[in-house]
Order: C-alpha cells, then structure tokens, then sequence
C-alpha cells in the first residue's frame, strides 16, 4: 500500500548539482516525517537528511550547506537539491517515511518505509 519512487540520480562530475525526487503514495508526508539515507558498497546505511512534518529539516555535517531537503505537499512528494556534488557523495540514495511519527530521526532503525533507491555517481 505504501510505495516511495525516488529518481533524479545520475552520473556527474564533480562540483555539479543533481535534484532527487521521492514521490510518496499510500501516507501523506504532511502528517510524518521523511528522510534521505545513502548506501555506498562496503559502508552502513547512512543518514543524509530529514524533514518532519512541519518541513523542519536536519542534515548530515558534511552535506549542510550544499544539499537542501524540501517538499511539495500537493504533489505528496519530497526532494533532495544536491549541490556542489563531490566524489564522497557517491552512493544509492534512498528515500524513507517514518509512517507514524511527525517528528525526524537520523536513525534508519526509525523509519518504517523506504524506497528502492536510486544511483548518484560523483566522478571526473
């Protein structure tokens, strides 16, 4: 019944901007809080960012100020703007919904849907 899509990934250099989606079904993301986590091979799941439900959002040390976590409620849809891209950020990055809690988490323990992913490679 729950479904989370994200597209938007690619292969790009580094220093470039790529813009993920995440479109939600099944749960209306203005009532929980959503999150984006990366997975690249040999590493854990990580944390990248968060909103809840009021469009508070949080965000991994190393991303602040370069990614921007945002939404569309009419489209019940979220977004992760990445900019200033570097070979680091290369991972599947993954879309995630508590489903019933309004408040974020840097958890992966704490979400109870995720997407299938989506490929962001950084390279010259």
């Amino acid at each position: 019944q729950v479904q989370l899509v994200e597209s938007g990934g690619g292969l790009v250099q580094p220093g470039d901007s790529l813009r993920l989606s995440c479109a939600a079904s099944g749960l209306a993301i203005s009532r929980i809080a959503m999150a984006w986590f990366r997975q690249s091979p040999g590493r854990e799941r990580e944390f990248v960012a968060t909103i809840n439900w009021i469009g508070t959002t949080n965000y991994l040390h190393s991303v602040e100020g370069r990614f921007t976590m945002s939404r569309d409620v009419a489209k019940n849809t979220v977004f992760l703007q990445m900019n200033s891209l570097r070979p680091e950020d290369t991972a599947v990055y993954f879309c995630a919904a508590r489903g019933a809690s309004i408040s974020g988490s840097m958890s992966k323990n704490d979400y109870n849907y995720w997407g299938q992913g989506t490929q962001v490679t950084v390279s010259s």
